[in-house]
């Protein structure tokens, strides 16, 4: 996968969580992920479309994700609430935007966020689509950002720098 689509989740989740939620984040070493086990309990997930297709996931242990999500509300929220999950996937919708901003020369959407929470789901990426794990670090725990995307068939086609290569 190019650095041009990973770079932007990077600073935009340490943007997002230092100036929304007063939490700064380390960026740990990246991984190609080979299972469809999320990485924790909590699971935020926005689909892209456009130029660029694909998933991005925003993965907590539950603990981390109640920590979060109390910073980011000002309030303590339950996991079984309604507004914890949107709390959730206000954070992953904040996160993909921002970086979908620094997506220079690229017409991408994303999707509305949907929330998974439980123990040891599986989120189900497209087959031809490698998918990075890039595990961060906070004072509140440790989160993954699960990156699976790539540039769509349609933008590979009308980019002859793509063709090139």
């Amino acid at each position: 996968m190019d650095a041009q689509y990973i770079t932007p989740f990077i600073q935009s989740i340490q943007n997002v969580f230092t100036t929304m939620l007063q939490v700064p984040v380390t960026i740990n070493a990246p991984t190609i992920k080979t299972d469809r086990t999320a990485s924790y309990d909590v699971s935020g997930i926005i689909g892209m479309s456009g130029d660029v297709v694909g998933s991005v996931v925003l993965s907590f242990p539950k603990v981390t994700a109640q920590k979060l999500v109390a910073s980011f509300c000002g309030m303590d929220l339950p996991a079984d609430s309604p507004d914890f999950a949107d709390a959730i996937g206000e954070l992953v919708n904040m996160v993909s935007g921002c970086a979908k901003g620094m997506f220079v020369d690229k017409d991408v959407s994303i999707s509305c966020p949907s929330v998974v929470i439980g123990a040891d789901h599986s989120i189900n990426v497209r087959s031809d689509t490698p998918c990075i794990s890039i595990p961060c670090s906070t004072d509140h725990g440790d989160l993954a950002i699960e990156i699976a995307i790539k540039e769509s068939a349609s933008a590979e086609n009308a980019n002859p720098k793509s063709q090139a290569a």
